[in-house]
């Protein structure tokens, strides 16, 4: 081999080789080839549970993967001083996730809903064991749990940076379920024009009520 083939394979990215997920079905009856796992933590965001994460249950479609650190990573700039936790994902290779009905074939995402403390400071919610990892919590009409509340800028935001890198990697968002009464404080934000010109809301409650977390589906060419 000489050695300038040898300089080009090194300088050349380890991703270029990478095996692209292949979604099959959709997102409620579907599977998943090649998924790839979600990373447990970064600068500004981490995992809901190391437990779920050994059990399989952090496995996205690997453009899906793409958008969601693009996004993270975009929320550094725009929102510095906010942290952001996801939840359920699906497993590696798709299929039945329960309890949900859906997140079968890699293009649906829980994200745990950020939050204030008392002192205006962005925290994580709180996922463990003895609250179904974050799913038991209930916020009041007042958007507001124990000493937290919902930070509706920083929820916006990371919708928004969804929706863009979405459209960047040649995808899109097919729909946000949060808690329909929650909804209006999203468009009190200066986000509101992005979000009612590019998103599609659940408009319904769901069989859970999605206020603990937001859950998104993305759109992307499946078999």
């Amino acid at each position: 081999m000489s050695k300038l083939l040898i300089i080009v394979l090194i300088l050349i990215s380890p991703t270029a080789y990478s095996t692209e997920s292949v979604c099959y079905g959709t997102t409620s009856n579907g599977s998943l080839r090649n998924g790839v796992e979600l990373p447990s933590e970064g600068d500004n965001f981490v995992g809901y549970s190391i437990i779920a994460r050994l059990a399989g249950r952090t496995y996205v479609h690997s453009t899906v993967k793409t958008v969601l650190l693009r996004a993270y990573k975009n929320l550094e700039v725009t929102m510095p001083n906010k942290v952001y936790k996801y939840a359920e994902t699906g497993f590696e290779d798709g299929g039945k996730f329960r309890p949900h009905k859906t997140h079968q074939n890699g293009l649906s995402v829980d994200f745990m809903t950020p939050v204030l403390n008392d002192n205006n400071e962005s925290v994580h919610l709180p996922t463990n064991p003895f609250n179904k990892f974050g799913y038991n919590i209930e916020f009041d009409s007042a958007g507001k749990y124990d000493d937290l509340r919902i930070d509706y800028d920083a929820l916006a935001a990371h919708i928004v940076e969804l929706h863009k890198e979405s459209i960047k990697a040649g995808i899109d968002l097919w729909r946000v379920i949060f808690d329909p009464k929650l909804q209006p404080n999203l468009f009190k934000t200066k986000y509101s024009e992005y979000l009612k010109n590019n998103i599609q809301f659940s408009k319904k409650r769901s069989w859970v009520r999605h206020d603990e977390h937001y859950h998104v589906d993305f759109i992307v060419s499946c078999k």
